[in-house]
């Protein structure tokens, strides 16, 4: 393996990791450091985001155990696999799990997301099944991954800023599916940090933008990347979508949170023929919504869902560009850094969100 002798020998043999053993079950323990091979490199973590992804995984039961999750991550490569040109140690890298395999019916009609190459996942901490990994020291991210989603990161880009590379991926993915009008008004449900981002790249497209969350202070930081009509969640946000489009409702409603039962508050916020995109149903269950309001009113009802390599030019330079030029810090939206040895408070706190609580990120 192309590799210094220099470099080698501080790479250790064991790591520390948060691990998932069972539902609402995330111990630190100590793991072996992953292997690498031809193609391949190892990377040295140095920021992670917690996703709600993540959570719901850990807290489900959707997943066996043991794993190590993680997949917002950037940091820097420490070894290098034979045959691999291109990427060398101590470049600064961001990484994504998942990248699709470019042939297959479903990445012919761009459904990435579909592609069996996609579903699994190309980075890992070596311990359980592959799971991204991020919440370790280190990660063996794999050769497809390597060719296509291992990304180089300019010097003046902070780590902070490059793990939100793949969320920001995800979040243009959806604001590009649904085609939005300069004349168009858009409703985002949520003002957490994926709520800011898409409601942030939606007033990108048009002026019109209505932000909708249970904190004060969430609005206030949301403030910050330019969105400035914000709604009270515990008011009636349908009457003010109607009243700012002079009674017909929002074009677009954009469903941020979880929560199932505000899919019918989305149905209701916007007008005959409007859009609904649910972003954050990632769980299996079923939701009640009236069919008329599909069928004879015309609105649609559709989802987004990970990321797109149709896009990933775009979403990087977003990313880049937005930091040096100020308009998309998103390091402004990390409320909380946790080390790793501290990773399961971390997560604690994600599942937990208060009003002050943002972007969690863990730092080994």
């Amino acid at each position: 393996m192309s590799v210094t002798a220099e470099t080698e020998s501080k790479i250790p043999n064991e790591q520390r990791a948060a691990v998932y053993r069972a539902v609402n079950d995330v111990r630190v323990e100590t793991v072996t450091v992953p292997g690498i091979g031809p193609g391949e490199v190892l990377m040295k973590i140095d920021t992670c985001g917690i996703c709600g992804t993540d959570l719901k995984k850990i807290h489900t039961g959707s997943h066996s155990a043991p794993r190590i999750f993680g997949h917002e991550m950037a940091g820097t490569i420490v070894q290098v696999g034979e045959d691999l040109e291109g990427f060398a140690v101590g470049d600064r890298v961001m990484s994504f799990h998942h990248i699709p395999c470019g042939e297959c019916y479903y990445c012919r009609k761009q459904t990435f997301a579909q592609c069996e190459t996609y579903k699994k996942v190309g980075a890992t901490a070596g311990f359980g099944e592959p799971s991204g990994g991020g919440f370790a020291e280190y990660i063996r991210v794999m050769d497809w991954i390597v060719r296509k989603g291992l990304i180089k990161l300019p010097d003046d880009i902070p780590f902070e800023q490059a793990a939100w590379i793949e969320p920001v991926n995800t979040c243009y993915k959806a604001i590009e599916l649904l085609e939005l009008k300069d004349d168009e008004t858009v409703l985002v449900i949520g003002q957490g940090p994926i709520g800011i981002l898409l409601a942030a790249l939606a007033k990108r497209k048009t002026p019109h933008v209505l932000t909708s969350d249970l904190y004060a202070e969430r609005h206030a930081v949301a403030a910050g990347y330019g969105l400035d009509h914000p709604l009270d969640a515990n008011a009636d946000v349908v009457a003010e979508c109607k009243r700012v489009t002079e009674g017909r409702g929002a074009d677009v409603a954009l469903l941020a949170v979880g929560a199932n039962s505000l899919i019918t508050l989305a149905m209701n916020a916007i007008r005959p023929g409007g859009r609904v995109c649910l972003f954050a149903q990632t769980q299996h269950g079923e939701a009640p919504f009236d069919p008329a309001a599909v069928c004879m009113d015309e609105k649609t009802l559709m989802g987004s869902y990970s990321s797109s390599v149709a896009i990933q030019d775009e979403a990087i330079e977003l990313v880049f560009s937005g930091y040096r030029d100020g308009s998309f810090d998103l390091t402004k939206l990390i409320s909380h850094r946790f080390s790793l040895e501290d990773a399961v408070k971390g997560i604690d706190l994600a599942s937990h969100p208060v009003a002050n609580s943002m972007k969690i990120v863990i730092q080994p």
